[in-house]
């Protein structure tokens, strides 16, 4: 509110007009540290947030098409050596082991510069007779799969969602992202499920308090075919994966923050396609328990806390593990493998310019004399950061990391790191007007 309409009112008048704009002013100042927090980590709780451009248009509004995301630089120096294609971040599942041999072995030390954090997104809100109908697209460059190792496009959001009814690939139901903390390693913490799929999602219950969503979603085993080379060299052992996986979770929120039970169960199948009838072939049922919580503490800090156990749930957490192996080292029948994944983090605000989260996380995999001495079976992840924000669009600070891999015949290796990390956000909206 300009001084110039508060000249002429009564002295009693022009106090209450001051004390009004002085709290519309701080809650627009609040609004906006608010943001800034929740926009600036680099894979932190803001990578699945909605950006703060993107609330939705008030009721009359026209058509509106919201423009987001950041570049960043990630400078990191590694104590010893990860997979070459995944030197970008800390994945303990990729920590060499097994040297020589494995991929990443060799010299200790290794810097590396990447912007493949960097991140657009598309976010479209459009008024229809049956309500309004929101998509989103969003890719990074983070290359996986085929492209692994490459500054290239990789697609995290395609979907669009009217009323209850969700189609395309978005966070999984089973999933809970907003226990992921504010670090700025891109992959983050190895115990926690997070997965984004291809799905079918139907949110009968969404209100301020209370959501209740079910889905189906897209099949994946991730299959170690172990011993067979040993037990029949000839079989080509592959996924098969005749059922789509069901998933469903209930969040309750509240001022203190919110707690989520979820839930999965999965059709785990294998076949071998180079065998008469593709035998022998054969399917396992997947399944498993998801509890979360993020809870406000002191201020603005928050504790993150998640667990997770199941059978076949491996391709759902966020690093390490099979679905499938085979169960002994006499046959190749499957077992669906137990999995325990956790993780305990704390995110402090000590003012508008500085942020730090610290934390440990744990993905634990029951493995099979069917598996061979180099399977994974444990792997560990800890992070620390101090983040300065010059700007609410601006990030700049340190990450210590330390990683842990553990095989089944008990050989481990340990590794650390250091990343520096500059993220400079930006947003625009397009339309909204009548």
């Amino acid at each position: 509110m300009s001084s110039r309409y508060v000249c002429c009112f009564p002295r009693e008048d022009r106090k209450a007009v001051e004390e009004q704009r002085r709290r519309v002013d701080d809650a627009l100042a609040q609004l906006e540290r608010e943001r800034s927090r929740a926009a600036t980590p680099g894979t932190g709780a803001a990578q699945e947030m909605t950006p703060a451009v993107s609330a939705p248009p008030e009721k009359g509004q026209g058509p509106r098409l919201d423009l987001y995301g950041f570049a960043q630089l990630d400078a990191i120096y590694d104590v010893k050596r990860v997979d070459p294609n995944w030197k970008a971040t800390l994945r303990p599942s990729k920590i060499p082991v097994d040297c020589p041999g494995d991929s990443g072995c060799g010299k200790d030390g290794e810097t590396t510069l990447s912007v493949r954090q960097s991140r657009f997104g598309v976010k479209g809100f459009l008024p229809t007779p049956l309500g309004e109908l929101l998509t989103k697209f969003e890719f990074d460059l983070f290359a996986t799969g085929s492209d692994a190792g490459e500054t290239n496009f990789r697609l995290r959001h395609a979907y669009g969602e009217l009323g209850p009814v969700l189609a395309g690939q978005t966070n999984s139901v089973f999933m809970d992202g907003d226990v992921f903390p504010n670090t700025i390693d891109y992959w983050g913490p190895a115990g926690m499920v997070f997965f984004r799929n291809p799905q079918l999602r139907y949110t009968p219950v969404k209100n301020d308090g209370l959501e209740f969503a079910v889905a189906l979603e897209s099949p994946s085993s991730a299959i170690d075919e172990g011993k067979i080379d040993e037990i029949a060299p000839e079989l080509n052992v592959q996924a098969w994966n005749p059922y789509p996986d069901f998933t469903t979770h209930l969040r309750f929120s509240a001022n203190w923050g919110h707690v989520q039970a979820a839930g999965i169960v999965r059709g785990l199948g294998f076949q071998t396609t180079n065998a008469p009838g593709s035998n022998p072939s054969g399917t396992e049922i997947g399944w498993g328990f998801n509890l979360s919580s993020a809870i406000r503490t002191i201020g603005e800090d928050q504790l993150l806390l998640e667990v997770t156990y199941g059978r076949g749930i491996a391709s759902y957490m966020n690093d390490g593990g099979s679905d499938l192996a085979p169960s002994d080292s006499t046959n190749p029948d499957a077992e669906a493998l137990p999995i325990l994944g956790w993780l305990a983090y704390y995110n402090r605000t000590w003012n508008e310019k500085w942020t730090s989260s610290v934390g440990f996380s744990e993905t634990r995999q029951w493995t099979t004399s069917g598996q061979t001495g180099t399977a994974f079976e444990t792997g560990q992840y800890f992070s620390a950061n101090l983040l300065y924000h010059p700007l609410p669009q601006m990030l700049i600070g340190p990450e210590f990391l330390w990683g842990r891999r553990e095989d089944r015949d008990h050989s481990d290796q340990p590794d650390s790191r250091v990343q520096l990390s500059f993220k400079y956000d930006f947003g625009a909206s397009i339309g909204g007007e009548r």
